[in-house]
């Protein structure tokens, strides 16, 4: 009996081509489209998950709220991992890292440095704590004296053999000699240790030593025994604060205690994050590596789901208005004794080969995009082809969707009575029209519903690109690594700053887009102890050229001026930091504040100038308070240009690098380019919104335009008598046209309301903001109805100027 299913099952798919085609290629779409998102959440979804016991691993997280600014941090203080160890029996191990960003590395006795994207220090329990073998070296030697490292494999071999490596020495920054201890395998591109290629013993780094409890400088890292529970240290690592923290703040600003400290609207709380949870659910202040974001993660999957909705919503949709074809069909079946049953096997057989056919031809599809997605998403997702577990899902997805896609349909055609469609009648009711509207609407509105996501975010990003960020990002160019030039940096930037499509130059390792960051706690000379006076600003060095060549607008007082010899004990804050002090920018001037809380004689800054605010964290943040003070060492060199020839510019500014550090790397990138990488997840976004919109809508018109073809056949008849009766070849397309749009405008006003909510919900997490205005629900409905009208005029168009003559011969 299955045999004679499958049978008539592809005779009939064969009998009619055009709709089986319609079927299939709609299916496999939506399919292709949902297969490509699930191996990107997959991939999403299994960060960190392959360390050993990483169920057990847990970072500390460290919000704070004090001189005037509520910080989320994802580093602690230095102490707490050995407090961590003696307060709790449930903690097994810590450690901690302290990253130091890139580093320049060299085998002693060479000239030629090599530039590691990401170095960090960190404790020798390191290893244990994720399950990382070596290669070669000693676990339980290895990193733990000072000055030893331990380099990845590809970070190895760029210097000497594996075999050899133990005990051969590396120079990091033309400054400190290290010696390898050990080679471990390169960490997995889904890992939060990704980038990080060069660990230097914490042994060996004096700051993780020091007892301060009121630095945040340390990633600390805990492994819970098997039996603990990680909800049982929350409250008690709250008891932190008055058992630890505040005691040692006492020694800056004594007499202050807890409780003063709470009542002053401030807070301290330590609380813990799992590792695996890191990467799409940490957003914090100094990550250590770029993470995701799970409201993304919930994006595509709506997304996912909602396209295969359509393919099966398309699948249905096209069945039940074909049904009136195959209702005497039915009807004949039902009269030579086939039951209900035997029917609906019957149809679910061919839903089946559609199915399994359109699986066939997704899986294609997704193979020839799958390079361009992992381009679009920053990824390298290769299909699981030796996973037998991946053709299971395939084999069952089939199943599913064939049940799912094909239950109605076969339903509702095994409903049939045999008297009524043999006589003909009821033919009205038998394509389920309520139905088929009901879908129509359905996959309309999710279809404006994205259009409407596309066209927000799309104008999110350009208010980014376009706004005033109170600084000129444009034309300029960032050379790192410029400490490499040891006492030769000025020369660099004197010689660089003769050439003659440069306008300006500056000495620094802060910059607007992302680059290092420092924040001090200061305190005015009149209120060193007094904790409500304290103002928390983040700290960068900079130099004399430093505001002119970013274009930063003073509003108040003066630039650093090299005839001013004090300038050197000298700061120039920005409005926020004056808000927090509760100033006017002119009051503010001549103003004196410390950073050397505690000590017996602390240097006191003096305000010189006010800056505008201007944007140096993403549009998410509000803008923090900020103080910029001269410091002569720098790790990087800005370049305002002054040509849009970039390639002649970065030719000369390499030949004056050559001449003064020949042998060292020379690495630049361009401050646009930088900015733009900050919103790179909202560019995916953007680009994923609009491919996977164009998807549906172009799933939705695929059955908009089957069921205007069918419409049209199924009105032949009523067409010509029409024409004959004198109504023009237009009144016949609007009258073909009128009842879709009808259905397409109720989609629109179901999803206009809800993609607004959405949206809305998705702009708050931007502190700077559009507002989504009138223009979105006027283009995205006008958008909907005119490929509406352009899928089914077509059909109707072709019906209506057929000879009534031919018409009304049709059966």
């Amino acid at each position: 009996m299955l045999k004679n299913h499958f049978k008539i099952a592809w005779r009939s798919l064969k009998k009619q081509p055009f709709f089986t085609f319609l079927n299939i290629f709609g299916l496999a779409i939506g399919i292709a489209g949902s297969l490509l998102i699930s191996l990107y959440i997959i991939d999403e979804l299994s960060y960190d998950k392959m360390f050993a016991d990483a169920d057990r691993i847990h970072r500390i997280n460290n919000d704070i709220k004090f001189g005037g600014e509520d910080r989320k941090f994802a580093v602690s203080p230095a102490p707490i991992a050995e407090a961590l160890e003696n307060d709790f029996s449930e903690v097994e191990l810590a450690t901690r890292f302290r990253t130091r960003g890139s580093a320049l590395v060299k085998r002693t006795g060479t000239e030629v440095n090599v530039k590691e994207l990401q170095s960090t220090f960190v404790d020798s329990t390191f290893f244990k704590m994720f399950g990382i073998k070596l290669l070669v070296g000693d676990i339980k030697t290895a990193l733990t004296a000072p000055n030893t490292v331990v380099l990845t494999k590809t970070a190895a071999e760029k210097h000497f053999e594996i075999n050899e490596a133990l005990g051969q020495t590396l120079e990091l920054n033309n400054s400190q000699t290290f010696t390898v201890t050990g080679v471990i395998d390169d960490l997995p591109k889904n890992s939060f240790l990704r980038e990080h290629t060069v660990f230097m013993a914490m042994a060996g780094y004096e700051d993780s030593r020091v007892v301060n409890w009121g630095s945040n400088n340390y990633q600390t890292f805990i492994k819970l025994i098997p039996s603990a529970n990680i909800d049982d240290i929350q409250e008690p690592l709250r008891g932190f604060l008055g058992k630890y923290v505040i005691p040692g703040v006492q020694q800056f600003m004594p007499g202050i205690t807890e409780e003063q400290f709470k009542a002053a609207g401030n807070h301290l709380i330590f609380s813990t994050i799992p590792l695996t949870d890191i990467h799409l659910n940490s957003d914090r202040i100094a990550e250590i590596s770029p993470n995701n974001n799970i409201q993304g993660i919930y994006i595509l999957s709506f997304i996912a789901i909602f396209l295969l909705v359509l393919a099966c919503v398309n699948f249905m949709n096209l069945s039940t208005a074909h049904s009136l074809k195959r209702a005497k069909e039915v009807g004949v079946r039902k009269t030579l004794g086939s039951n209900k049953t035997d029917l609906v096997r019957q149809f679910l057989v061919e839903s089946g080969l559609v199915s399994f056919g359109a699986l066939l031809l997704a899986l294609v599809v997704a193979i020839i995009a799958l390079p361009f997605f992992n381009q679009l998403a920053d990824k390298d997702i290769s299909m699981p082809y030796s996973n037998p577990l991946f053709w299971l899902i395939l084999f069952v997805s089939g199943i599913f969707l064939g049940l799912f896609s094909g239950s109605y349909p076969a339903f509702f055609m095994s409903k049939f009575i045999p008297v009524e469609v043999l006589k003909g009648s009821n033919s009205n009711s038998i394509g389920g029209s309520r139905v088929r509207n009901g879908l129509v609407i359905f996959q309309f509105a999710i279809s404006v519903f994205l259009i409407v996501g596309t066209l927000v975010v799309y104008q999110q990003l350009q208010y980014i690109q376009n706004k005033d960020l109170g600084f000129s990002k444009d034309q300029v160019l960032i050379i790192d690594d410029v400490y490499a030039l040891g006492d030769k940096r000025l020369a660099f930037k004197e010689e660089v700053k003769k050439l003659g499509y440069v306008k300006n130059v500056t000495l620094s390792s802060y910059f607007p887009t992302p680059s290092s960051r420092s924040d001090s706690t200061f305190a005015p000379e009149d209120g060193l102890t007094d904790q409500e006076s304290a103002v928390s600003m983040q700290t960068w060095g900079v130099d004399h050229d430093y505001i002119s060549t970013l274009g930063f607008e003073i509003v108040a007082g003066r630039n650093f001026d090299k005839t001013f010899k004090n300038d050197s004990t000298s700061i120039i804050i920005n409005e926020s930091a004056v808000a927090t002090i509760g100033l006017t920018p002119q009051e503010v001037i001549g103003k004196r504040y410390t950073s050397d809380l505690g000590q017996e004689n602390p240097q006191f800054l003096t305000i010189i100038g006010v800056v505008k605010d201007f944007h140096f964290s993403p549009f998410r943040d509000d803008i923090e308070a900020l103080s910029l003070g001269l410091d002569k060492f720098a790790g990087s060199m800005a370049v305002k240009l002054s040509t849009a020839d970039f390639q002649t510019a970065l030719t000369g500014v390499e030949s004056v690098w050559n001449k003064l550090a020949p042998g060292q790397p020379f690495d630049y990138y361009f401050m646009e380019d930088s900015f733009n990488k900050t919103y790179k997840a909202e560019q995916r976004l953007s680009s994923i919104f609009f491919i996977f919109t164009s998807l549906s809508i172009l799933i939705a018109c695929l059955g908009l335009f089957g069921l205007a073809a069918f419409n049209a056949e199924k009105r032949t008849k009523e067409i010509g008598v029409r024409k004959v009766l004198g109504a023009s070849v237009g009144q016949i397309t609007y009258k073909l046209t009128q009842d879709f749009l009808r259905l397409v405008a109720i989609g629109i006003l179901v999803a206009l309301p809800i993609g607004w909510f959405a949206m809305d919900k998705w702009l708050q997490d931007f502190s700077y903001r559009i507002s989504i205005g009138w223009e979105v629900f006027i283009i995205a409905p006008l958008l909907a109805v005119t490929i509406a009208i352009f899928t089914v005029s077509y059909q109707s168009i072709k019906a209506a100027v057929v000879n009534p003559v031919k018409s009304l011969r049709t059966e």
